[in-house]
């Protein structure tokens, strides 16, 4: 039972990492503001979205 919740919320994540980047590419922020959010949001998945989702450029 644990292999299938830690893959469903891994793809969770993954689909929530990829709306936020489609959401921060789509942004009017700079090029150099979205470069960053992208690289925070790849590298640190959990922690990024979280950020992004609270001091994201909206």
């Amino acid at each position: 039972m644990g292999i299938e919740v830690s893959g469903l919320i891994g793809l969770i994540i993954l689909i929530l990492d990829v709306w936020a980047i489609v959401k921060v590419a789509q942004s009017a922020a700079s090029t150099a503001s979205k470069v960053i959010w992208i690289v925070l949001i790849l590298l640190l998945p959990v922690l990024g979205l979280v950020l992004y989702a609270l001091f994201g450029p909206e």
